[in-house]
């Protein structure tokens, strides 16, 4: 069913009468997203609505939330279709766990194989084996171009009787590297080969694949009600020759409007792309999406062979925008050990490094706040200061680091290859207490915050060189610092 916007448009924020007055900030803690910030610091911490979700809006919340986590199954609504045929993952949840990162798949099977596993021809087989990836595999020819049985994204998951797009399997190459104190550290690259393919194989040749990790659902609301225009402010000045930075936004078209993008690992989509998750990731037909993720595909005739019938859609648009509603509601959690003298200096540095030029610490949300995807007005959202440590524009990072750097050789949008949106790090330092891992940039292959900043090349070089020539105390503060974001 499809909602009318006046039936969905709250109540303005005056009437709720929250604003940072009324709030107490307990002691050794900073708010992150205004009247929206969460102080406390359990796994749960990601996926906690924020303090002015009341009522039927609660309500609601509660109902996407179910949406995001519940397991799909290939019979929904009492039909043929729901999950799959294909699919990466059987719920929101399964690579989103507790609105956060799911530990990646591949980690967990490398940690887990032998010596002559990780040494055969293909590694080890990346692909999860209980029903999720928690990885998404995009694919291209070496020109850029899609592959027409397979599209963007290979799914390597399948409903019982059909068989997958394809499997992943990852070998990772490591190499030790010291500061200039003799401490050491070492940086992992994974290198990605795709087994079992349903058509025709692609040669490794003809192939660029690279994998994404999921990302924090961490501040979506106030994502979507930044400030448009503060935002392209940031990237008409972002240009500091002395540290070799110029930081751009990044444009792309969707529902046929072309829009400045702020989602996604390089700011290519717009919106929280919930629609797109239900189709891409769960294989869910919807009102954007209406067509299987394998339309034409053999995959398509196995379905009916096993009795799914793709007469309607798997989920309505009420269905998308409570989901919708639900991640732009969620609370982002406080910094915390702000009085840690440690974390004071640590943050310090982090500035004298340069960080902040790329992690903006300080932006606005727009007056109006956002707009949900059928229509729903979130005011609460509007007017606010937030310290995302981010300024969401596309940067270089490099291609030279063992190699390839940060390029994976996929275009999104206006970006590059080498180009990746400023990565928000408000509770970023929660993501081990949340997720149980700290595996982090876009295919999860630094395993530690060293790691993460060691593998900053090109626009993040020199910063990178400032943290290299720090002395381990030096160092440790400053990761301290990020650990209390």
């Amino acid at each position: 069913m499809l909602l009318t916007a006046s039936a969905m448009v709250l109540t303005s924020c005056e009437d709720d009468g929250l604003t940072m007055d009324d709030l107490d900030v307990p002691e050794g803690y900073l708010p992150s997203a205004g009247t929206a910030t969460l102080y406390w610091s359990s796994p749960m911490a990601y996926d906690q609505p924020a303090d002015w979700v009341s009522g039927s809006y609660n309500q609601r919340f509660n109902t996407g939330d179910r949406l995001y986590d519940n397991a799909k199954t290939s019979q929904e609504n009492g039909h043929g279709g729901g999950l799959g045929p294909v699919y990466a993952g059987y719920s929101c949840g399964s690579c989103h766990r507790n609105a956060g990162r799911t530990t990646p798949t591949y980690w967990t099977n490398w940690r887990g194989a032998s010596a002559s596993e990780r040494s055969s021809e293909n590694g080890v087989v990346g692909s999860g084996s209980t029903g999720f990836t928690s990885m998404l595999i995009y694919v291209t020819r070496r020109n850029g171009t899609f592959f027409p049985s397979y599209g963007r994204v290979i799914h390597d998951q399948a409903i019982y009787g059909v068989q997958a797009e394809g499997k992943v399997s990852v070998k990772i190459d490591s190499m030790e590297f010291a500061f200039p104190d003799g401490e050491k550290y070492t940086l992992c690259v994974p290198r990605w080969s795709i087994t079992e393919w349903y058509a025709d194989s692609v040669s490794p040749e003809d192939l660029f694949c690279t994998v994404r990790i999921p990302l924090r659902h961490v501040g979506m609301g106030q994502i979507m009600a930044l400030d448009h225009h503060e935002i392209e402010q940031l990237a008409a000045r972002s240009n500091y020759p002395e540290w070799g930075i110029s930081g751009r936004a990044n444009y792309i078209k969707e529902r046929g409007v072309t829009q400045l993008g702020l989602s996604g690992n390089k700011a290519q989509h717009a919106d929280l792309t919930v629609e797109l998750g239900f189709s891409s990731d769960m294989g869910m037909t919807n009102s954007r999406y209406p067509e299987e993720i394998c339309e034409g595909q053999l995959q398509m005739e196995e379905g009916s062979m096993m009795g799914l019938s793709y007469a309607q859609l798997d989920a309505t648009t009420e269905q998308m925008e409570n989901v919708d509603l639900y991640m732009q509601c969620l609370a982002v959690p406080a910094r915390r050990n702000v009085n840690d003298p440690d974390v004071q200096a640590g943050e310090q540095l982090f500035y004298q490094a340069g960080c902040h030029l790329c992690h903006t610490t300080t932006l606005h949300t727009r007056s109006r706040g956002s707009t949900l995807l059928a229509g729903t007005t979130l005011p609460w959202l509007g007017g606010q200061t937030i310290h995302p440590y981010s300024d969401f524009l596309l940067h270089d990072m490099g291609s030279e680091i063992m190699g390839v750097g940060l390029n994976d050789n996929y275009v999104s949008g206006l970006a590059r290859g080498n180009e990746w949106r400023t990565t928000p790090l408000w509770g970023v330092g929660l993501q081990e207490k949340v997720n149980g891992h700290t595996y982090f940039l876009h295919d999860g292959r630094a395993r530690n915050f060293t790691e993460a900043i060691m593998w900053h090349g090109g626009e993040g070089e020199a910063s990178k060189n400032k943290f290299k020539n720090m002395n381990k105390t030096q160092r440790d503060q400053l990761i301290k610092f990020l650990w209390s974001l």
